[in-house]
């Protein structure tokens, strides 16, 4: 009797599906560990041998997955990890999760995009199922990825099927692992979309279905726009707030006591990371390709990224001397608190304007060394004689792990952009 054939449909369900994930940074490779733990088998393929490296000797190189996860299904034959693209015969489903940076003149960079489908491409068979997960412009799957596919002769939605599921990873966040964010999904038709659902349904607890690929690629789009637009407003009203001589994050605690028609935003050096600082530019990007002006994001990113430059000349007016006579101390370096990473860091930019005038040290409790163009630095320890050396303290990022109480008794003057001192109204502290 003849073997029947299982579809993808059943393979999913089954959980025996083959699925490959490109690109095996944060997105990936907790994505890739979190099909496996439900019993895929799956291959993570990345173009840095590094990385690869790592994961074969059960090392993880991000804060959120732990060693012993990767040296626990690498050893039940659930994961595995190649720099060899050529394996890719062997997926039923293949998910493309890397970099889409900014160019210059905010330009899209979807040359990673093209090389990873290029790659899929070579290999593309009936009943396989391609997503993209790297955040990009309204338009791309539909555009770039379906046509691309389609050059091996086989057509997109009746041989193969293609969906976009933007990525919601947030570093650090304890509470929201890659399973418990809700993920969108949108198909290039119907049964694209509904067999994307059925995927991300195996190992994500809830899953919304959009109508289209381009939704879901706007559906991203408009959550890290909304988010670099209130971080750019509060920045902007916190300037504005320092000239009336009014105390911001009072006047924040104040409007967050109502229960609606509010959301707290909070003022800062500015956003760091991949997401925020990026994303929105590739919708101001393509909204400009249908000759419409989106404003609001320009102006947000032209006003996150002046706010090193202006704490610097708040800094310099406090001080009361040169610049070249100062020594400051910077504490924090990551983009944000309590996550190991530097991408887009505007307490880098801090430190680099800084560097320019002053003697600059920095501390931070994740980052012992900062190797970096132009950078090359050792932290500093936090001690009561150590502290006194400094002319000025600037809290660039809040970590958990520094004893402010410390800082506070040893410093002669902490400019504070992150509101630790809350509460305290003597002239050693000046907030942003």
């Amino acid at each position: 009797m003849k073997k029947t054939q299982l579809t993808l449909k059943d393979k999913i369900i089954h959980r025996n599906a083959n699925v490959t994930v490109i690109g095996l940074g944060y997105v990936g490779l907790p994505l890739a560990l979190a099909f496996a733990e439900k019993g895929f088998k799956v291959l993570g393929v990345d173009t840095n041998p590094d990385r690869v490296e790592r994961i074969q000797k059960f090392k993880s190189y991000i804060t959120d997955v732990p060693s012993q996860q990767i040296k626990r299904l690498v050893g039940k034959g659930t994961f595995q990890a190649s720099t060899d693209f050529d394996l890719l015969y062997q997926a039923d489903v293949v998910i493309i999760c890397v970099p889409t940076p900014i160019k210059h003149r905010y330009t899209p960079d979807i040359s990673y995009i093209v090389s990873a489908v290029r790659s899929v491409a070579k290999h593309l068979h009936k009943d396989m199922l391609v997503v993209l997960e790297s955040t990009t412009y309204p338009g791309t799957t539909d555009e770039l990825i379906k046509p691309e596919l389609e050059k091996s002769g086989l057509k997109a939605g009746k041989d193969f099927y293609v969906a976009f599921s933007p990525e919601r990873i947030d570093p650090g966040n304890k509470n929201f692992d890659v399973t418990r964010i809700p993920k969108v999904v949108g198909g290039l038709t119907k049964t694209c979309g509904e067999l994307t659902h059925l995927l991300y349904g195996q190992v994500i607890k809830q899953v919304h279905l959009v109508s289209t690929c381009k939704a879901a690629e706007m559906a991203k789009l408009l959550e890290n726009s909304f988010r670099i637009v209130n971080i750019g407003w509060i920045n902007e009203i916190a300037q504005m707030c320092h000239a009336m001589k009014i105390d911001v994050w009072e006047v924040i605690d104040a409007a967050k006591t109502k229960p609606f028609g509010f959301m707290p935003f909070y003022p800062g050096l500015g956003v760091g990371g991949h997401c925020i600082p990026e994303d929105p530019l590739y919708l101001y990007w393509k909204a400009r390709h249908h000759n419409f002006n989106c404003k609001f994001i320009k102006l947000a990113a032209d006003t996150n990224h002046q706010m090193p430059a202006y704490v610097v000349s708040r800094l310099e007016k406090m001080l009361g001397k040169p610049f070249s006579k100062a020594r400051i101390l910077v504490l924090g370096v990551t983009y944000k608190k309590d996550v190991k990473d530097l991408r887009k860091s505007p307490a880098i930019r801090l430190l680099e304007l800084l560097r320019k005038q002053a003697k600059v040290d920095y501390h931070d409790p994740l980052i012992p060394f900062l190797k970096l163009e132009g950078l090359d630095l050792k932290a500093v320890n936090l001690t009561p004689a150590i502290l006194k050396r400094y002319d000025a303290v600037v809290v660039a990022v809040d970590h958990t792990a520094v004893n402010y109480d410390l800082i506070y008794k040893n410093a002669r003057l902490i400019f504070d952009t992150r509101n630790i001192y809350k509460g305290r109204t003597d002239k050693k502290v000046v907030k942003l």
